[in-house]
């Protein structure tokens, strides 16, 4: 059973390298599932700086660092095979960098642009290196019409793309809120996208609540506005290595986590897991 696992591990890691994303074949037990939207929903009423509103709403468009507050989150963060991931894909120790929940409320939900992850931890927070890893789990049942995530596979062997011209490091214009915003201060030029799918496809990341996908923080990746009746609400995990901390990130503690201590894995029988 162990050599299984392992094995499954590591064709993980292949279809990672490659495409910048892969899907474990398991996702989280129905119960599992409510029990984490229970506690979404609770921390999205509440006032409090990792809540992020929508412009000009009291409707909470994102929560960050939950896994700080909130214990079924810090939970989370621990389980098993969460952080067999993490270690199998990062090759050693790995910490929380940063934990996030992206509300796609129906009917409103806004698009969020073509964009890498590591643009913001190299550019904000001086990260040396890509070598951290997003574990993504739907809160939601996600279809083409309620705003999914969108990769460009293969996108994360490009480098940077796109980064502004002649900003000073830690630019005092710089806002911690232009990078949890629909108006993202690193983008991908919208043309370079195109031409990039034309090119390596697209990935969709759809499925049923509880699915898990991992993906690469360099690949370039969106997602559509939410018309549809259904929210779609998204759980991020980025796990980064050990050794590829920054040295002194100045952006809030809940977006760019300091405590760099290893992930010890716990088993948590309220998160269980299923195969699909």
């Amino acid at each position: 059973m162990a050599g299984a696992a392992v094995t499954s591990l590591s064709a993980l890691k292949s279809a990672y390298r490659t495409h910048g994303w892969c899907e474990p074949p398991y996702r989280f037990s129905g119960e599992a599932v409510e029990l984490i939207r229970d506690r979404v929903l609770a921390m999205s009423r509440e006032r409090r700086p990792e809540v992020v509103h929508k412009q000009d709403s009291g409707i909470a468009r994102a929560i960050h660092g939950c896994h700080a507050f909130d214990e079924v989150c810090a939970a989370l963060v621990r389980l098993p095979y969460l952080v067999a991931l993490a270690e199998e894909f990062l090759g050693g120790p790995a910490y929380v960098y940063q934990f996030k929940v992206n509300l796609k409320q129906a009917h409103e939900g806004a698009a969020w642009p073509w964009h890498q992850d590591f643009a913001f931890w190299h550019e904000e927070d001086g990260m040396p290196r890509p070598d951290a890893v997003n574990i993504a789990i739907s809160l939601d049942d996600v279809h083409e019409g309620n705003g999914p995530l969108m990769a460009i596979p293969g996108s994360h062997r490009l480098g940077l793309l796109d980064l502004p011209v002649g900003r000073a490091e830690n630019d005092a214009e710089s806002d911690w809120r232009t990078h949890v915003s629909a108006d993202l201060a690193y983008t991908v030029n919208g043309h370079r996208a195109e031409n990039l799918i034309r090119e390596k496809g697209r990935k969709l990341f759809l499925g049923p609540r509880g699915s898990l996908q991992v993906f690469h923080p360099s690949v370039v990746h969106s997602s559509t506005n939410n018309p549809s009746p259904d929210r779609r609400a998204l759980l991020l995990i980025t796990y980064n290595a050990v050794d590829n901390a920054p040295a002194h990130p100045t952006r809030p503690a809940f977006l760019v986590s300091r405590d760099t201590t290893p992930v010890v894995s716990r088993a948590d029988e309220r998160l269980g897991l299923v195969a699909v």
